[in-house]
């Protein structure tokens, strides 16, 4: 690799996600570095959310990122980059979902949920519990609703804001839904959590 190219490169990855859709639209070859920004990151969240193989993770990636790259004309940069790629994700995964007829399992007793203190402060536990093998498990019993939100938040590590944005929801919805969330997911680690 030649100097003026490894300083291309190098200047590109110091770029923000806006000033490389830009230049993405004047040259095609930098969107991959779009793709390698986001590859594992959103790989990941793809995983989490559908509890899918490798394969299909990979599959559905593959389509967002095709997506995203029909659609870079459109993306708004006074938005989240990131946000915007999360939002084509997190929709191909729910096409993913219903092409497929798969529905993600919940838990089949619901009238437990009535009976918690919703007052009752869970923050710390949940964040402890997050840490565990198990979570994965547990969180797939919840609503999709809520694994969505819970996800995002404590996975992704996405703020409130940026959760509305990607869920096309507003900040109120998802704090509610966070808040719920984390109830019903306290419940389910003392109804089947061993070691959470």
């Amino acid at each position: 690799m030649n100097v003026s190219k490894e300083r291309t490169i190098k200047n590109l990855n110091e770029l923000n996600d806006s000033e490389i859709v830009e230049l993405c639209i004047k040259d095609v070859n930098i969107y991959r570095y779009i793709i390698e920004r986001y590859e594992s990151k959103l790989l990941r969240y793809i995983k989490r959310i559908l509890y899918v193989s490798q394969e299909d993770a990979e599959d559905i990636l593959q389509e967002v990122f095709l997506k995203a790259y029909k659609n870079i004309n459109s993306y708004n940069s006074k938005y989240s980059f990131s946000n915007w790629i999360y939002r084509i994700t997190h929709n191909e995964s729910v096409s993913f979902l219903r092409k497929k007829n798969i529905t993600v399992s919940n838990t089949e007793d619901d009238s437990i949920f009535d009976r918690i203190p919703s007052e009752e402060d869970i923050e710390d536990d949940f964040l402890n519990s997050v840490k565990s093998i198990e979570v994965r498990e547990i969180l797939s019993k919840l609503e999709q609703k809520y694994q969505d939100v819970l996800i995002l938040r404590f996975f992704e590590e996405k703020e409130y804001n940026e959760i509305a944005e990607i869920l096309h929801i507003s900040t109120g919805t998802v704090a509610s839904l966070i808040s719920r969330g984390k109830e019903k997911f306290k419940i389910l680690v003392q109804r089947y959590g061993k070691n959470i």
